[in-house]
């Protein structure tokens, strides 16, 4: 664990939120603590979100709405926090079940982006937002120059909903089956109170993808 703070740049004071973070459900299952990652992952990823929007606005002045909208989508999905979390090695110090070692969690996407999330969260719980920030803004400006190379349906569908901003959008998580290596997860987007797409994935942003892709489909974009 030392070695690892000197690697992320923190200290922490309380190192039971690291060990928080590091633990994946699969392995707190199987201990029978139920003391995972994912109630940080929730966290972190907004507190992500913030840091990012905030360097955006600040830095990216002339880019509109739409442009800054894309550049924090790429800056902040499984993807580019796979990327940054291989950086740091986090993957090999995730605790994981004897299922999800044995089929690979510590190269999962899914997995790794989910536990970065959680060790920003432990950071801001331990240290407050600015030792969040020193952690985060190197990866986020290293992101922010990085054309993105992939369709992000959430972006575009939020570009066309917002084009009327009398209407309410939100998704909603409606099933999660599977074993813990396993997962799949299925979302559905909501207009107002109607169900205007669903998609299913490995993980929560993915479903919301494919929910995304729907819609736009259904839409005929």
């Amino acid at each position: 664990m030392t070695d690892f703070e000197k690697k992320i740049g923190y200290e922490f004071k309380n190192k039971a939120l690291l060990q928080r973070a590091l633990t994946h459900s699969s392995y707190a299952n199987e201990k029978g603590t139920g003391l995972d990652n994912e109630r940080l992952e929730f966290l972190g990823d907004s507190v992500l979100g913030f840091i990012t929007a905030e360097f955006l606005f600040e830095h990216f002045k002339k880019n509109p709405e739409g442009e800054l909208t894309k550049k924090r989508a790429y800056a902040v999905c499984e993807k580019t926090l796979f990327g940054y979390a291989e950086k740091i090695g986090l993957g090999d110090m995730i605790l994981l079940g004897k299922g999800e070692e044995h089929t690979g969690g510590r190269q999962r996407p899914s997995v790794v982006s989910d536990a970065f999330e959680a060790l920003i969260a432990a950071i801001y719980l331990d240290g407050g937002i600015e030792s969040a920030k020193k952690f985060v803004l190197p990866f986020v400006e290293t992101a922010s120059e990085t054309k993105p190379v992939f369709k992000d349906y959430k972006s575009t569908l939020q570009e066309v909903l917002q084009q009327n901003p009398t209407e309410k959008f939100e998704y909603i998580l409606v099933g999660e089956s599977g074993p813990d290596h396993d997962k799949e997860f299925v979302v559905e987007v909501h207009l107002n109170s109607n169900v205007i797409g669903r998609g299913k994935g490995s993980s929560k942003k993915r479903a919301e993808q494919e929910a995304a892709r729907s819609a736009l489909e259904l839409m005929g974009l």
